[in-house]
């Protein structure tokens, strides 16, 4: 596999994070560097573990992952996104968590943005493929373009205003089908 492949699935891999990214900077979550560093440092360690994880599970157990592995996706996505749209329709309805760059919110949006990572992973070993320098560039990918995603979403949420939590829900459940209708057509 070349560089070339590898930044590839790296960018592909990047867009579900950098799609959340986004929506956290739109809706006024990533205001600050801290936020901004926990949200691109999270979503691209965990697209760096998940390859070698599944790269570890290999080809053994490869069969029993494609078959469910959307739904956990789409799931996790659309619970996430669904308590953010009734967040923003109700104000007495509390999101489990108002910052998604914290504690159970981020570890949600980070697994299920690399849900998909894990697959590549699976396949990376199928292929026989080194996983270390694939996986570090993925990771480093899903950060950097986080961190873009997040530069621009505040300009955007500047323009717009901060009650964006009905788009950015919308958003995400849109995402978590998008994964799950590419995975069954």
């Amino acid at each position: 596999m070349d560089l070339i492949e590898i930044f590839i699935i790296a960018f592909g891999l990047a867009m579900d994070a950098s799609a959340v990214s986004l929506v956290a900077a739109v809706s006024g979550y990533a205001e600050d560097s801290r936020s901004t560093f926990r949200l691109a440092f999270h979503f691209g360690l965990f697209q760096f573990l998940m390859p070698v994880f599944g790269w570890f599970l290999g080809v053994r157990f490869s069969s029993c992952f494609e078959a469910f592995d959307h739904w956990i996706a789409f799931g996790l996505l659309l619970f996430v996104g669904g308590r953010m749209m009734l967040s923003g329709l109700n104000p007495d309805i509390e999101s489990f968590s108002k910052n998604p760059s914290r504690g159970f919110t981020l570890i949600l949006l980070s697994i299920a943005t690399s849900i998909d990572a894990l697959a590549i992973g699976l396949t990376l070993a199928l292929l026989k493929v080194n996983i270390f320098y694939p996986s570090v560039v993925i990771g480093i990918v899903t950060a950097v373009l986080s961190i873009f995603s997040i530069i621009i979403g505040k300009r955007v949420g500047a323009l717009i205003g901060k009650r964006m939590e009905i788009l950015g829900g919308g958003i995400l459940i849109l995402i978590g089908f998008h994964i799950l209708i590419s995975h069954i057509f």
